[in-house]
């Protein structure tokens, strides 16, 4: 990690960032291009915004294509005003739209990714968890295929995070046992989230008229709302911020978009001996099968 002047709260940061990149490449076989080996303190809270969006009656991404990256559903903006005169522009072709704030990017091995400012603000675990996210990009990425890069860089970042903080802390590590009760809420909200996508889609797929999907999906994402609330899934303090939100397509797909196919990432690992170096090469494998094939190992509507 390149030395910079920084306080010490921003040292231990980095520090821990160098720990959790060594264990990316040692013990999970990521891509050392993957960046994270210099700092940048950047004068904005938020690294950038990403804008993504959907049909309003179907589960399609709007998209765009970039070198590299090849065609993906979000383009990020490192300015919040030009993101939302996006999503006005997007909004005007009648999609479903989202501004999200990211946390991180890759460029795929291709330039050395630094370390951003507004990422030492995070708690350790989640700052650990990205660095194994992203390096995960730069190791196995197929262009134009979204769902399953962002899913399997999600799964590499919650195995990773439960071995890295298991070998360093012992099986009762506090970390540990915060990581494992965080996914295991997770799971839940995501099942849910799951089965109303499948409704969802059911509605957007049928014979009814455009009018009557639209209200069909009106009354099923109310569903939704109202039986997350039920499930007290969502904390107290947070409830009526989610009941007011007018939730939309975009927002089942960028859950989807990073949390799918963990049965089959689960039997691919298994299949590997959990060995991450074999893993990884499975996964590749998976670049061959046809994008229907792709969507049915991961389960998407």
């Amino acid at each position: 990690m390149q030395d910079t002047s920084v306080d010490e709260r921003t040292k231990k940061k980095l520090a821990l960032i160098q720990l959790a990149r060594e264990y990316a490449v040692n013990k999970l076989k990521l891509n050392p291009d993957g960046g994270f080996e210099y700092y940048t303190k950047l004068d904005r809270e938020e690294i950038g915004w990403n804008v993504s969006a959907c049909q309003a009656l179907a589960f399609e991404s709007y998209t765009w294509w970039f070198p590299f990256a090849g065609t993906v559903p979000y383009k990020g903006f490192f300015s919040k005003d030009l993101a939302l005169k996006e999503e006005e522009s997007l909004k005007r072709l009648g999609l479903d739209t989202r501004v999200r704030a990211f946390g991180g990017y890759s460029t795929l091995g291709w330039f050395s990714d630094p370390v951003l400012s507004p990422q030492l603000d995070w708690e350790d675990t989640k700052l650990v968890g990205l660095v194994f996210h992203e390096m995960a990009h730069a190791t196995s990425y197929l262009p134009g295929d979204s769902n399953l890069n962002e899913s399997y860089a999600s799964y590499v970042e919650e195995k990773g995070l439960e071995r890295f903080y298991k070998e360093r802390e012992g099986k009762d590590s506090p970390s540990l046992k915060e990581i494992l009760n965080e996914k295991k809420e997770k799971e839940t909200s995501i099942a849910i989230l799951k089965k109303y996508a499948y409704e969802l889609d059911k509605i957007y797929k049928s014979q009814s008229t455009d009018e009557s999907k639209l209200q069909k999906k009106k009354e099923t994402i109310q569903s939704f709302k109202e039986e997350v609330i039920r499930l007290n899934i969502v904390p107290a303090k947070k409830i009526e911020t989610f009941r007011k939100k007018e939730w939309n397509n975009e927002d089942f797909l960028g859950v989807l978009r990073y949390h799918s196919g963990n049965q089959t990432f689960e039997s691919l690992f298994t299949q590997a001996n959990e060995d991450f170096g074999i893993f990884h090469s499975k996964v590749k494998e998976l670049f061959s099968l046809s994008a229907e094939e792709r969507k049915k190992l991961l389960n998407l509507p």
